[in-house]
């Protein structure tokens, strides 16, 4: 018998790259990934439209700062119930309902834009209003990703959903800079409501995801059956206090203009903010090798830690080169944890509590980001930038490290034999359990 032959360059190289098996075997992925992509670069436009105009009708820093204050509680509000409505509902109706509203929030900031004198108000009710309808959308979008793609294929179209979201972070920004800069606001608005028009006619060929007969209606009660079904699955909860500890402890946005104040490159501030982004988007570029991986606990750990690691040493050395490096390192390890707790979560929650657990996820990397900066600046304030920085990196590898102690399931979580996998495995594909 021939030995098998040896893998060519070609054959490694393919090995590295995005595997596209969702993208080949569902549409209704494709659309969603389409319409994801296309309303992320109008949402950038908006989102850097909308605090440069408060910025002009103000003058003031605060002004532009309490945009994250009124987004906040929406956020969680409308988390927690938005999963319980992506159970409970028709999650594609769900999704052109909260689309078609974002356009029409879009639509009242364009107006807005064009009065002779535009209104402040305005500007912080859309922002409160898009947060709750965001938040709404988001569990309804995660719940069908199962729905829409093999079981198999999961990993796979978590990868593909962050190549999206990195390709957004980097370019978009950038688009948008330059938009409003020479063309404004108003334009900025204009061109994100065509954006989520387009969405609505992709979503729209949609096919009806109906609930699960097994569904709780949406209430208080069912939403708190979700928290103790999360709490009951210690390798589940893993995955949101690690990603909790790692933006509170190692996120760094909020000091970056200081520092790079302090190292005197005031012109790097612009790649610093990139880095974070580009290293995610080279991680998701070439996540063919997260297949071929099982033990997923594992890596969300060890990539966290390397996160906070990276991070620390953001904060220790002292020429821009190494901290742009640093930054992007950080921000693909980051990603490399981000895709393997979407694996998790996808392929071990069952179908009638996935809106509700997904509705959780979205508090834990969107609240963490957010209490990371008053961390980080708060610390740097007291003790100065660096030791905010390199003293938040060891915070978040330390604390990484004690829940991963605490949490041996976490460790021991393997996608091949993990009874909760194994059980949503043999459902969806009807074979034995």
């Amino acid at each position: 018998m021939p030995a098998p032959a040896a893998p060519t360059r070609t054959s490694r190289a393919r090995a590295l790259l995005p595997d596209l098996a969702p993208w080949r075997a569902s549409a209704d992925f494709r659309r969603l990934w389409l319409a994801g992509l296309i309303t992320n670069f109008g949402t950038f436009l908006t989102f850097v439209a909308l605090p440069v105009q408060l910025k002009d009708l103000t003058g003031s820093a605060a002004a532009v700062g309490a945009i994250g204050a009124v987004e906040l509680l929406p956020l969680i509000v409308c988390g927690l119930y938005g999963g319980a409505l992506a159970d409970a509902y028709d999650k594609r109706k769900l999704i052109l309902l909260t689309e078609a509203g974002q356009g029409l929030l879009t639509a009242v900031l364009l107006v807005n834009a064009l009065l002779p004198r535009p209104g402040i108000w305005p500007l912080y009710a859309v922002a409160a209003l898009s947060s709750a309808l965001g938040a709404i959308q988001r569990p309804a979008l995660d719940s069908l990703l199962p729905r829409i793609v093999a079981h198999e294929d999961l990993p796979a179209a978590t990868a593909l959903n962050s190549l999206r979201w990195t390709v957004g972070g980097v370019a978009g920004p950038a688009l948008a800079g330059v938009v409003v800069a020479y063309a404004g606001s108003g334009p900025a608005y204009a061109v994100d409501l065509v954006t989520f028009a387009v969405s609505v006619v992709l979503s729209l060929g949609l096919a009806a995801s109906p609930a699960a007969h097994e569904a709780a209606a949406p209430s208080l009660r069912s939403i708190a059956e979700g928290a103790r079904y999360a709490w009951s699955r210690k390798e589940l909860l893993g995955t949101y206090v690690v990603d909790i500890a790692a933006m509170l402890f190692a996120m760094p946005l909020a000091v970056l203009p200081f520092l790079a104040d302090e190292l005197g490159a005031r012109w790097s501030l612009g790649l610093m903010y990139a880095c974070m982004p580009a290293g995610a988007l080279i991680v998701s570029l070439t996540s063919g090798w997260t297949a071929r991986i099982h033990r997923h606990g594992r890596m969300v750990v060890l990539a966290a830690a390397a996160w906070g690691l990276a991070v620390a040493a953001v904060g220790v050395v002292d020429d821009v080169w190494p901290v742009l490096l640093l930054l992007t390192l950080g921000g693909g390890f980051d990603m490399v944890s981000g895709i393997f707790r979407g694996a998790m979560w996808n392929q071990t929650i069952p179908d009638e509590l996935r809106g509700r657990l997904a509705g959780i996820e979205l508090l834990s990397y969107s609240v963490g980001p957010q209490l990371g900066q008053v961390r980080s600046g708060g610390m740097a304030a007291w003790r100065g930038v660096r030791v905010s920085v390199w003293a938040g990196g060891l915070l978040c590898a330390g604390a990484v490290g004690v829940l991963a102690v605490c949490l041996p399931s976490l460790m021991r979580y393997d996608a091949r034999t993990n009874v909760h996998a194994r059980r949503l495995r043999a459902h969806r594909t009807g074979a034995p359990a």
